[in-house]
């Protein structure tokens, strides 16, 4: 009998120990956070992974995270591998490091992070507990994030909460709010707390609020407009001479700005050949413009002065200022030639796409085709990256060089495959050389080349910044289809950061800054 009941409560002890052991496993096989979309965004969201903490180039105290996580393999492989995996311990989660440092159970320089009851806690802990899987099976992939609202008008000391949802590869979305992060850009109009909330005082004007989940962007728009009430009719009443007035008038009546009254003659004249021709009026344009009773001498005075050889001198000027080399690099008469082939297009009036397209795929002489020396200069392929993506397309991919834009979603991978597009550039000649005896130097499609990432050592695909990569034959120099993808009228930041330099020169601040 005695043998018996010791057997029964063998096996009773067994099957509960059993049955716990498969409850645990059935509890972290339900709940297993997925590394990417549940993990990461912790690391983020607590600035665990910015540039002042664990993500900057070294690490702080041995402890090293990819810059906003847009190294997972990078981060998983430290989280679980480095230092023999002592950071975290499966059969004991909550006496990982992982988890004992930022809930201040241990010292930790960047002080208290998480709650050990807290939401954040609970996800790292069952990932933990479930083997610090890389990967869910079938587990989508995240596409873009939203906000809600994306423009918003409110009053003075006043709050709106925003709502970020992720778009995922199969169709399906997640409220990630709680694991965003906020960022205003005019903190005075509009300030945003880690929750995503909007805060307004008694400053007017507008604010743009960042929100950034994983490797994604959304924006939402805040206006802060003035407290006393305008009538429609003082806005209905302005003249519309083209869209632009319209969509001017719309941003004041939004902001409750009533608009200035038209500048005097004598002040528009000075600014209109300023702004247009770079130079003030002569006496006698003064005179004759003055003196002038039409009722539309201005329209006829703009119509005028845009049709004059000053107006193209004026913005090539500009445009020697944007792309003009270092003449200690690649000499006085190289610089002279680049100078005359930008003046002689703006002479000709030759239309803006196929100018850039010219400097782009350039070829030949750098005595004899004056845009081949962009390539003189500029001889890397990430420094015609910069230059490139900057100046025609208004995106600043320098940080993208080294780690994931902080502010953007460009990442290394978007860097190095755009500059993948310069890796057949030839050249023949001295190259760089000194200033004043700086010999010819030849441009061509080279037969080879590629362009290595800087962590991965991978050979980088050529493949644009957004849409579908074209395909380049072997024999086919890869500027022209990057040229022809630039300048294609599906590429809205092509015209964009025209109209932007162009807002910034009659109106002395960009449409956006910097320009």
């Amino acid at each position: 009998m005695r043998f018996l009941l010791g057997l029964i409560t063998f096996l009773a002890v067994s099957l509960c120990a059993s049955a716990v052991v498969l409850a645990q496993n059935e509890l972290a096989a339900t709940t297993s956070p997925d590394f990417e979309l549940d993990v990461l965004p912790i690391f983020t969201k607590f600035g665990c992974n910015a540039g002042a903490c664990h993500g900057k180039q070294r690490g702080q105290n041995g402890f090293q995270l990819s810059l906003l996580a847009f190294d997972p393999d990078f981060d998983f492989d430290t989280l679980t591998k480095e230092s023999r995996g002592r950071r975290l311990s499966v059969s004991q989660p909550e006496q990982s490091l992982l988890l004992l440092k930022p809930t201040g159970a241990l010292p930790h320089g960047g002080g208290k992070r998480l709650e050990p009851n807290g939401t954040d806690f609970a996800t790292l802990r069952n990932w933990v507990l479930s083997g610090m899987p890389r990967t869910i099976a079938n587990a989508p992939k995240l596409q873009r994030i939203s906000v809600e609202p994306t423009d918003a008008v409110l009053a003075a000391n006043s709050q709106k909460p925003l709502k970020v949802t992720a778009h995922y590869s199969n169709g399906t979305t997640r409220d990630v709010t709680r694991l965003a992060q906020f960022q205003s850009n005019e903190s005075a109009i509009a300030a945003v707390n880690d929750a995503g909330v909007i805060s307004t005082n008694t400053i007017t004007g507008e604010s743009a609020v960042m929100a950034r989940y994983m490797s994604q962007i959304a924006v939402c728009t805040v206006s802060m407009p003035l407290p006393n009430e305008v009538s429609k009719e003082v806005y209905e009443k302005l003249p519309r001479k083209n869209f632009i007035d319209e969509q001017v008038w719309q941003k004041l009546a939004r902001l409750r700005l009533t608009p200035s009254a038209p500048a005097p003659d004598h002040t528009f004249l000075r600014r209109v050949f300023i702004d247009i021709i770079g130079r003030a009026p002569t006496a006698d344009e003064a005179k004759q413009f003055l003196d002038d009773p039409s009722p539309n001498k201005r329209e006829a005075l703009v119509d005028h002065l845009l049709a004059q050889p000053d107006y193209a001198e004026h913005w090539a000027n500009k445009w020697a200022d944007l792309l003009r080399p270092n003449p200690y690099h690649v000499g006085i008469k190289s610089v002279l030639n680049y100078d005359a082939w930008i003046r002689d297009a703006f002479r000709k009036n030759k239309p803006y796409d196929q100018f850039v397209r010219e400097l782009v795929s350039a070829k030949g002489s750098t005595w004899r085709n004056g845009s081949t020396n962009m390539f003189r200069d500029r001889r890397q392929p990430d420094e015609l990256t910069t230059i490139v993506s900057q100046v025609f397309l208004g995106i600043r991919l320098e940080c993208a060089k080294c780690h994931h834009h902080p502010f953007e979603k460009w990442a290394q991978d978007d860097f190095y495959s755009f500059a993948a597009y310069f890796s057949r550039i030839g050249r023949k000649g001295t190259g760089i050389s000194a200033p004043i005896s700086g010999s010819e130097e030849f441009v061509f499609t080279g037969k080879g080349g590629q362009v290595l990432h800087p962590v991965t050592q991978q050979a980088m695909p050529m493949r644009p910044l957004f849409g579908q990569a074209p395909e380049v034959a072997a024999d086919q120099d890869p500027r022209d289809v990057l040229a022809a993808w630039i300048t294609s009228r599906d590429n809205s930041f092509f015209t964009q950061v025209m109209v932007n330099r162009v807002w910034t020169d009659l109106m002395e601040r960009g449409l956006v800054e910097p320009v």
